[in-house]
């Protein structure tokens, strides 16, 4: 299985069993002089900065990858709580950070759909399509807070 990825604090579909610890990735660029002197040249007309677009996009795909590695030298099914940060190193050179909480996750049990008219009692006076679906809790375990 792939180490997913969710920003937030649970997995959809999945039950968290196990919070194993804070992974992360980061990677340091620089700027190529002559992307950023034609970058220069494109801040007076106006417009994207394409150049920076794909070096940004290819600095949050390496620091991605590299925290992936870390989940999985855990174990981890996933990784919950990813954000992302950066920061100036050097004149010119920047860091992309990522980081989240490894966790081990099982899959929950898909609900079957049975027919609305079967589970309908007709002593109640609804027609079947007004009937008010249970509120019956979904998850078997407690939901899991990553966090601590």
């Amino acid at each position: 299985m792939t180490v997913q990825l969710s920003n937030l604090e649970h997995l959809p579909n999945y039950q968290i069993t196990e919070r194993l610890d804070v992974v992360y990735g980061s990677t340091v660029r620089s700027k190529h002089v002559g992307k950023d002197l034609f970058a220069g040249l494109k801040n007076i007309v106006g417009g994207e900065l394409t150049a920076y677009t794909e070096l940004l996009e290819e600095s949050r795909q390496e620091a991605i990858d590299r925290m992936i590695v870390k989940a999985e030298s855990l174990g981890a099914d996933a990784v919950v709580g990813l954000r992302f940060s950066t920061s100036s190193i050097a004149q010119g050179a920047s860091e992309l950070f990522v980081y989240g909480t490894a966790v081990k996750a099982i899959p929950m049990p898909q609900q079957s759909h049975q027919n609305p008219t079967n589970d309908f009692h007709h002593h109640s006076g609804q027609h079947p399509s007004t009937q008010i679906p249970s509120s019956e809790p979904t998850d078997e375990l407690p939901r899991f807070n990553p966090f601590g």
